[in-house]
């Protein structure tokens, strides 16, 4: 009888962790945030000559455990829109938004991006309720282009996250993009 009420007990045991009870944590989503100023969710802005956005990855797992992992992440970056090269208020999209690269807005491997060419990737938006029509004062930006930013840490991806670029001078009195202030 002592026999059998062991071969049970040892058989419910095998049983309980065979159904998932005492399953391992597992990686269920990788968030992406910046510690830089934002103007909008998930949008951030990367303003100045030599300017910096720390990028920060994040590993969630099943349990709710957090982990950073951002230096063992890698960084897939895409451009969207154009740069502002136009001295013209009314026509401000420009050229080619440059590619990612490291001359332009290079990611080290701790997630730091620096701003090296001087890009704009904001226009002042125009007031056309006054005549002659110009620019706001103060300042409403609006984008023409960013770089889409994921990361991938073991097979998964983070959501994208945009980041503008406000290196250089824009035409207008403002200069170029939010400086860390929410639009």
């Amino acid at each position: 009888m002592k026999r059998l009420s062991i071969v049970v007990l040892f058989l419910a045991a095998i049983g309980l962790l065979s159904t998932s009870c005492g399953t391992s944590d597992y990686l269920e989503s990788l968030t992406l945030t910046s510690t830089g100023p934002s103007a909008a969710a998930s949008f951030y802005n990367l303003s100045g000559a030599d300017g910096t956005l720390q990028l920060v990855v994040t590993a969630n797992y099943h349990s709710g455990k957090t982990i950073i992992v951002t230096n063992n992440s890698t960084w897939n970056v895409t451009t969207v829109g154009t740069s502002n090269t136009s001295n013209d208020p009314n026509y401000p999209a420009g050229g080619v938004l440059p590619p990612y690269g490291p001359t332009t807005v290079p990611i080290s491997t701790t997630g730091l991006m620096t701003a090296i060419d001087p890009i704009c990737t904001w226009v002042d938006a125009i007031n056309t309720a006054v005549t002659p029509a110009a620019p706001f004062n103060p300042a409403e930006w609006e984008y023409t282009g960013y770089y889409q930013v994921t990361a991938t840490y073991r097979n998964f991806t983070s959501q994208p996250v945009a980041i503008g670029v406000g290196v250089t001078a824009s035409s207008n009195f403002a200069g170029c993009g939010p400086s860390g202030t929410t639009n």
